[in-house]
């Protein structure tokens, strides 16, 4: 998306204002999507995201052979890209190429991922997932666009048209 200004930052609106702050992602974005059925001009919002947490989901415990089975199943993956890519330019015996591509990186695979496993010593025993989240939602507009975007956030059922109150 572009402002019009050559080397304007597009993350940046001219002197801001809150227009309202919700707990999830979802009110806001109902919020902006409100503005623009009712042609508010949306280029000067912003949704901004604030007390941002890292959430760590523990998705199960890590044994060696699930270590192994995952250094299996990435090296298949590399052996195989390598052998597609190494296929364009060989002419003969392409399905032996790229088998013993997938066989070696399946090795490797297997081989490196026991060997960093091996490192970590027991310090993580643990697979898991992780994201880093926001709190709260707050929608900031262009100061000389804020009274129109409040008078039409009025007629929002349940908006939150002033985020002091």
């Amino acid at each position: 998306m572009s402002t019009g200004v050559p080397g304007a930052n597009p993350l940046r609106l001219e002197f801001p204002q809150s227009l309202a702050v919700y707990d999830d992602y979802a009110a806001a974005q109902k919020t902006v999507d409100f503005l623009a059925d009712n042609q508010f001009p949306v280029q000067h919002l912003m949704i901004v995201g604030t007390d941002l947490k890292r959430v760590e989901r523990i998705t199960g415990r890590l044994t060696t052979g699930r270590v192994a089975l995952g250094g299996v199943l990435s090296g298949l993956w590399l052996g195989l890209f390598v052998g597609l890519i190494f296929s364009f330019f060989v002419d003969e015996n392409v399905l032996a190429m790229i088998l013993s591509t997938v066989a070696l990186g399946a090795v490797f695979g297997v081989i490196w991922a026991l060997l960093g496993y091996a490192l970590t010593r027991g310090r993580r025993d643990f697979s898991s997932i992780t994201q880093v989240v926001a709190t709260r939602y707050e929608v900031l507009v262009e100061h000389k666009v804020a009274a129109q975007a409040r008078e039409l956030l009025a007629k929002l059922p349940g908006a939150l048209p002033n985020p002091f109150e």
